[in-house]
């Protein structure tokens, strides 16, 4: 199948296939005689690996490293679940970065009057 085929039927655009091919994270496919690539099953498989893990966010190293440990029938669990556990914590480390931002905006809102004078908590906040 085509490029076209193989990323409508992976849920990834054409242009993101070739972006994964050049990060090695899909090996190199076959080409026909005119240069155009030729996927199967087992690359529309991989690709939608790759989609699966870019949905929960995990970056492409990550990935990269996901994608040798599942075509590696030697791996340990252990090894999935170490990079799956630091993705996590970092998950949770943002999600506290962006709780204590919508306390401070909330409280900044809520003082402010928006009305047309021109003090503005939410400005002096900014620039203090």
């Amino acid at each position: 199948m085509n490029i076209g085929e193989a990323a409508k039927l992976s849920g990834v655009s054409a242009k993101m296939v070739r972006h994964y091919e050049s990060l090695g994270l899909l090996p190199a496919v076959a080409r026909t005689d005119a240069g155009y690539r030729q996927y199967a099953e087992r690359e529309v498989h991989t690709l939608r690996f790759i989609r699966h893990a870019r949905d929960l966010g995990f970056s492409m190293a990550e990935i990269g490293e996901l994608v040798k440990l599942w075509q590696n029938q030697r791996r340990s669990s252990a090894s999935v679940k170490k990079i799956a556990q630091k993705h996590l914590a970092d998950i949770d480390a943002k999600m506290a970065e962006m709780a204590a931002m919508r306390k401070t905006l909330q409280h900044l809102v809520h003082c402010c009057g928006g009305d047309d004078r021109p003090d503005c908590p939410i400005l002096d906040e900014l620039a203090s």
